[in-house]
C-alpha cells in the first residue's frame, strides 16, 4: 500500500502553508468574509465568518486535497490516488485527480446518502464500498485498492500536504481581517483547525486558536484534557463530517498549538445552523454549523478579551432529503 503518510508525526511549518498557497493560487476561491449584525448580537462580539462553503466543491476540503494531488512526483500521480471519505475530501480529491488528469478512487461506506455518492461519481472517481462499521472493513478495502492497482492513499487529515493545504484559510483570513483575536473551527481528524494554527501562530503567536467539536464526538476535547491522544469509542452527532477521530500527526499540532476545544450539543448546532440560513441567506453544513455554535456559546460569551473573533465555515454540502430543523420541534 501506497501512502505518502508513512512519515513519521508529520512535520508542517508556516513555509509549507506558504508553499501551499502557491501551488493551489488561481485554481481556488477566494472565499469571503461575510459579518451580520443579528450574529453579531447573539455572540456578544465581531464575527467574521469565513465562507469556504462557497468554495469549488462546497467545503474547504479542497484545499488539502490539491496541495497533495500537486505536490505528487509524476510516477506516483500517473497511478492514481485513493482516500477513504464519506463526503466533502471525496469530492476534493476526486476534483484534484480530474484536474491533474489522473485516477481517483474512494473507498465510502454503503449507508453514505445518495446525493454524496453522485457527486464524487459526477467528479469521474471510482468509488469502491465498505461496511460502515468497523473501520478496520474500510482499512481492508484501501489496502485491497491499493494492492490492486498501486495508487497512492492520501488521508483525509493526517497528511503534511492536506494540513498545508488547510492552513492556507489562515493565510487567507489575516490578510483579510484585521486585528483578529481568535479563530475558531470545526474538529473532525484535526487538519483543518492544525494547518489553521500552524499558520496563525507562526505569524500572529498571540492570536487564539479554539478548536469546536460535538460532545458526542469529544475526542479532541477529552484529550487536550488530558494530555493524551484518546479516541471515541462511539461517537455520535448531526455533524457526520466531525465523526472522524484525530490523527497523530494533527492530535500533536493540536496538543501544541492549539488554544483550547469547545464543545456544544447538537441543538445548539441546529440552531446556529438555521440562524446563518435566516439571517445570513447562506448555506452550511452541520460541521459548519458546530464552529457557529461554539461562537454562540454561554461559555465562549464570557471570554470578553477576544473582541474580533473568525468562525471558518467549513462546508455547505448538505442533503436537503435530511434538514434537521425536526431536532427543535
Amino acid at each position: 500500500m501506497t501512502d505518502q503518510t508513512e512519515i513519521a508525526l508529520v512535520s508542517v511549518d508556516l513555509e509549507g502553508v506558504r508553499t501551499a498557497a502557491a501551488r493551489l493560487s488561481g485554481l481556488l476561491h477566494l472565499t469571503p468574509v461575510l459579518t451580520s449584525r443579528s450574529v453579531d448580537l447573539r455572540s456578544g462580539r465581531q464575527l467574521f465568518l469565513k465562507c469556504e462553503n462557497l468554495q469549488r466543491t462546497g467545503s474547504f476540503k479542497l484545499r488539502g486535497a490539491l496541495n497533495a494531488v500537486l505536490n505528487l512526483k509524476p510516477d506516483l500521480a500517473d497511478r492514481g490516488v485513493l482516500t477513504a471519505s464519506s463526503g466533502n475530501f471525496a469530492q476534493g480529491l476526486a476534483w484534484a485527480a480530474r484536474h491533474r488528469c489522473v485516477s481517483a478512487h474512494v473507498v465510502m461506506p454503503t449507508d453514505v446518502p445518495k446525493v454524496k455518492r453522485d457527486a464524487v461519481e459526477a467528479l469521474g472517481a471510482i468509488i469502491h464500498t465498505c461496511e460502515p462499521t468497523p473501520m478496520a472493513d474500510r482499512d481492508r478495502v484501501c489496502k485491497e485498492v491499493c494492492d490492486e492497482t498501486g495508487v497512492t492513499f492520501i488521508s483525509p487529515h493526517d497528511h503534511p500536504d492536506v494540513i498545508a493545504g488547510q492552513g492556507t484559510i489562515a493565510l487567507e483570513l489575516l490578510d483579510q481581517v484585521a486585528a483578529l483575536d481568535a479563530i475558531v473551527a470545526s474538529v473532525g481528524g484535526g487538519g483543518l483547525v492544525s494547518g489553521i494554527a500552524v499558520a496563525a501562530k507562526a505569524l500572529r503567536p498571540a492570536i487564539r486558536v479554539i478548536g469546536a467539536e460535538p460532545d458526542g464526538a469529544a475526542d479532541a476535547a477529552r484529550s487536550k484534557a488530558e494530555g493524551r491522544l484518546l479516541s471515541e469509542a462511539n461517537p455520535r452527532s448531526i455533524a457526520k463530517g466531525l465523526l472522524v477521530g484525530l490523527g497523530e500527526s494533527t492530535w500533536c499540532i493540536i496538543r501544541d498549538l492549539v488554544d483550547e476545544v469547545i464543545t456544544v450539543d447538537d441543538d445548539a448546532t441546529v440552531r446556529a445552523m438555521r440562524l446563518v440560513w435566516e439571517r445570513m441567506k447562506i448555506i452550511i453544513e452541520p460541521s459548519a454549523a458546530v464552529a457557529v455554535a461554539a461562537a454562540l456559546s454561554p461559555a465562549f460569551r464570557e471570554r470578553v478579551e477576544l473582541g474580533r473573533v473568525a468562525v471558518v465555515l467549513s462546508g455547505g454540502n448538505v442533503d436537503l432529503d435530511d434538514l434537521p430543523w425536526h431536532a427543535l420541534i
